[in-house]
């Protein structure tokens, strides 16, 4: 397994860093593919495992992809339709459960292969089963497997009204996509409201659907018949995750100077205004933006919250910056239950960290030491790199696959700004 190490100093970053697309974006969007025939092309789509994993489930469906990162292209389905995402595939990523909803809405029937949990949480899909239930499918547990058929043995299914009993992200773009060819109207209820949504809704309306409050709490969609829906070429949003991801590793050095290129603002909001308060200097210029750090930063607390709240994606990287900061914060996760697992890895370089159920008490340092760690998520990754650029020594970050599901050229993009990360193939452990 690879791991990256990372050399500590106390130079400041100064540069410019270009932020990738959204995968959380893309996944879905490369699923709605399922929705229809014809050639379909994904734009500014960054070069991830993720990416190829779904592009992998597509072509076990019988599509036609192509990747050739940061384009897309899907074609028509080659033969007869498996509509069949087995456990070899879906056990890589748990967003391959987006398939569900397409394949059931599109052939009548779906065999998708349940996702069981994952390091953060349990994640279930009991609001996705729930919701096509109420949408005239037939659903079925058999053997680690969801079977799911349309009405009247693999019929159209029908518009309905659909409260989730929470927000759920996935839950959300599953049946946004089931409805989007669904006979009538479905209202769907209490749903998400992230932006990676909205680009789907934006997505879907293109293919003809009529998708209406993508970004509220309450979404409308008028589907189609089966054969209505027509391909799209599109490019996708900015990674916000990413991009919140660099202004923390800018605003780890007291005198950095960096420009994050490409970040939608409006979707980091949450993120910018604790920046803030933690004494980060943010500009706007255009599209871009500029970060600055001339001062010590100053605890601040966080909770994270459904978007738009503070997302739980960024708790783990600002839990770093908090671990420098002058006084005592607190960390409140509320989303997934084992969102905490980086806190012992930070015990290692020296960060102070009391953990209490649900919460964590940081108390600032003024040194963090280079320690060899483990990666356990993704975004934890990302915080043991963010530590390491501070930390006195190196920093070795082992099982880096994590950090390559979400974080595209991540060395190159630091190193350009003046860090020094270096990745070692098969590294141990």
């Amino acid at each position: 397994m690879d791991a990256i190490v990372v050399k500590g100093s106390p130079t400041p970053l100064q540069g410019r860093i270009r932020v990738s697309g959204a995968k959380n974006a893309a996944l879905p969007i490369l699923c709605a593919t399922l929705l229809s025939d014809g050639n379909s092309v994904l734009r500014n789509v960054p070069k991830l495992r993720d990416i190829d994993t779904t592009a992998a489930l597509l072509r076990f469906l019988g599509r036609d992809v192509s990747v050739d990162a940061p384009m897309v292209s899907v074609g028509e389905t080659r033969g007869t339709v498996r509509p069949e995402a087995p456990y070899e595939l879906v056990k890589q990523m748990r967003a391959s459960v987006l398939v569900l909803g397409p394949l059931v809405a599109r052939y009548g029937r779906a065999k998708v292969s349940l996702p069981g949990g994952c390091a953060i949480g349990a994640r279930p899909i009991d609001q996705h089963l729930k919701a096509l239930e109420a949408m005239g499918c037939t659903i079925r547990l058999e053997r680690g497997y969801v079977i799911a058929e349309g009405p009247n043995n693999g019929g159209q299914l029908q518009g309905a009204e659909v409260y989730f009993d929470m927000p759920t992200v996935t839950g959300t773009e599953n049946i946004l996509m089931a409805a989007a060819l669904a006979k009538g109207r479905t209202t769907l209820l209490n749903c998400a409201r992230e932006p990676e949504i909205v680009e789907l809704a934006r997505i879907l309306n293109k293919m003809g659907a009529e998708v209406d409050g993508a970004g509220t709490d309450v979404i409308h969609i008028k589907g189609r018949a089966r054969d209505e829906l027509a391909p799209f070429d599109h490019a996708i949003i900015p990674d916000r995750i990413e991009a919140g991801t660099y202004l923390i590793a800018a605003a780890m050095h007291e005198g950095s100077d960096v420009v994050v290129e490409g970040a939608d603002l409006s979707d980091l909001e949450p993120l910018l205004v604790k920046l803030r308060a933690a004494g980060v200097t943010l500009t706007t210029e255009g599209h871009d933006l500029r970060v600055q750090r001339t001062r010590p930063i100053k605890a601040v607390n966080v909770t994270t919250a459904p978007h738009p709240g503070f997302p739980t994606d960024m708790q783990a990287q600002f839990l770093v910056l908090m671990a420098r900061a002058r006084g005592e914060s607190v960390i409140t996760e509320t989303i997934f239950e084992n969102r905490f697992m980086h806190v012992p890895e930070l015990h290692r370089m020296g960060g102070e960290i009391a953990l209490r159920g649900n919460t964590a008490l940081v108390r600032g340092v003024d040194t963090l030491y280079g320690a060899s760690v483990m990666a356990t998520d993704l975004r934890a990754s990302a915080s043991l790199i963010l530590a390491g650029l501070v930390a006195e020594g190196e920093t070795e970050v082992r099982r880096v696959y994590h950090l390559d599901r979400g974080y595209e050229k991540i060395e190159e993009k630091l190193n350009a700004v003046g860090a020094s990360l270096t990745r070692v193939r098969n590294a141990e452990g």
